[in-house]
């Protein structure tokens, strides 16, 4: 058996203007903060002696490897992606950037921000739009009925408030209408 993996798929390229804040503060962390203090580390466990049986310094080395590692992917992908700051022209779809909320077929309503594959992780009600739920919902409108599928068979949902919200703080929002 060979080592061969296949690439990943290629991600999204787009990213909110927090997302990127993260990342860089991120990348700040890890380079002017954390790789220092493993380097002094490792430095110190050098010094030592022999380095073969010094657990300091393999753990000391596997942990810079980890984090130059993590250095280029974020230097990399913060170099490729386009940032979205700006409401889409049609405000009435589920697009990059919208918060909206998902209705199940039990009554159940939860609220979600489509967001870039580099910042879902970074709040809990961020969803990917590279998720199958996050494609699911790019460009539906208010009142669109939705079908994921999941370990445990399809689910459904309804979209019932989609919103915007502007730089300043105001929100450009869809409700549904009451009954």
């Amino acid at each position: 058996m060979g080592r061969y993996r296949p690439p990943p798929p290629p991600q999204s390229r787009y990213i909110t203007p927090e997302g990127v804040a993260a990342l860089e503060r991120e990348l700040d962390d890890l380079w002017r903060v954390q790789r220092p203090a493993v380097t002094r580390a490792v430095a110190e466990a050098a010094a030592q002696g022999d380095r073969s049986e010094n657990a300091e310094y393999i753990y000391g080395k596997k942990q810079l490897a980890a984090i130059d590692r993590r250095v280029r992917h974020l230097r990399k992908r913060l170099g490729n992606v386009k940032i979205v700051d700006q409401a889409p022209s049609d405000p009435t779809k589920v697009y990059f950037g919208a918060w909206f909320t998902l209705e199940d077929m039990s009554g159940v309503a939860r609220r979600f921000r489509l967001v870039g594959p580099d910042e879902f992780d970074h709040a809990p009600e961020y969803l990917s739009m590279d998720s199958p739920l996050g494609k699911a919902v790019l460009g539906k409108c208010l009142d669109d009925e939705i079908t994921v599928e999941t370990p445990e068979g399809p689910a459904g949902y309804a979209i019932t408030h989609i919103a915007y919200t502007r730089p300043d703080g105001t929100e450009r929002a869809r409700k549904k209408k009451p009954d």
